[in-house]
């Protein structure tokens, strides 16, 4: 199932994309697709339904970010092997957490805006994960009991904040905008673990990143259960898992940055397209 949020930003109604690619509107089932709405329950009653009795939603309305107001974003680092020794670091013992504003969340095809003054924006496709549970000190082999499903996104960075500025990787990874998430929610009956997935991402029509799910270091249920042992995982959070390799920065001889008017578009094996313009903040 691919539930999908569309409208004006910050009016956005739930929705669903059938089989057939049909977008249909979701509203006398639920007032959103958030934390709430998925810690009540949500998905399974929909699962029974025929979704040719949903209304159809005509046009191609913009969609929105696939969740609704998560609590956090825990985003997990050097999680890709081939990231890690694209950068030269060894691969981590256990996962390298910090954590992205949710106020940096945007659509799948929305503008991204560049920071002011910023020489080195980068770009990190990732798959995220949304808990649809309360997730605290779970077993691994339950994690995934936990979990609503999965979302394209990007780990939008600022290079310069993010390693000179001092202090940790917050204040690289939470600009406005810096987390595109969407454009829908593949709920797990449908991925699972999420471990055969592609990831690709173009800038300017140049592919720059092309990764694969099962290469992760960590995966997604070793990943919501170590999470688990530190913080509370509340119902609409969001995870990212970490990005392959071929970011900007670690282009040779000379790395490759983003400025206003490229284009970037990035694609994940059922979990669709996203399409976005960089812009001056």
């Amino acid at each position: 199932m691919k539930l999908v949020r569309y409208g004006r930003p910050g009016a956005e109604r739930p929705g669903l994309i059938d089989a057939q690619g049909v977008l249909r509107d979701l509203s006398a089932h639920t007032p959103d697709i958030d934390g709430p709405s998925l810690d009540s329950g949500l998905i399974e009653r929909l699962l029974p339904l025929d979704l040719r009795t949903l209304p159809v939603v005509e046009g191609a309305p913009r969609l929105g970010p696939c969740v609704a107001g998560p609590s956090k974003i825990v985003c997990i680092g050097l999680n890709y092997v081939d990231h890690a020794r694209e950068g030269g670091r060894e691969l981590p013992r256990e996962p390298l957490l910090f954590l992205k504003a949710p106020s940096s969340i945007t659509g799948p095809d929305d503008p991204i805006l560049i920071p002011r003054g910023s020489e080195r924006t980068d770009w990190e496709i990732e798959l995220a994960v949304i808990i649809g549970k309360e997730a605290r000190y779970v077993a691994e082999a339950d994690a995934l009991n936990h979990v609503a499903g999965y979302a394209l996104a990007n780990d939008v960075s600022e290079r310069d904040h993010q390693l000179r500025r001092g202090g940790e990787w917050t204040k690289g990874k939470s600009h406005d905008t810096f987390c595109p998430l969407g454009p829908w929610l593949v709920t797990t009956d449908e991925l699972g673990e999420a471990g055969d997935l592609s990831l690709t991402l173009a800038v300017n029509d140049v592919e720059r990143q092309n990764g694969h799910t099962s290469n992760l270091v960590f995966g997604v249920a070793h990943s919501v259960s170590y999470i688990s042992q530190f913080m509370t995982l509340e119902p609409g959070d969001v995870i990212l898992t970490g990005t392959p390799a071929g970011v900007g920065q670690s282009i040779k001889p000379d790395p490759v940055f983003l400025r206003p008017g490229d284009r970037m578009t990035m694609t994940g094996s059922r979990l669709g397209v996203q399409s976005h313009t960089f812009v001056a903040a």
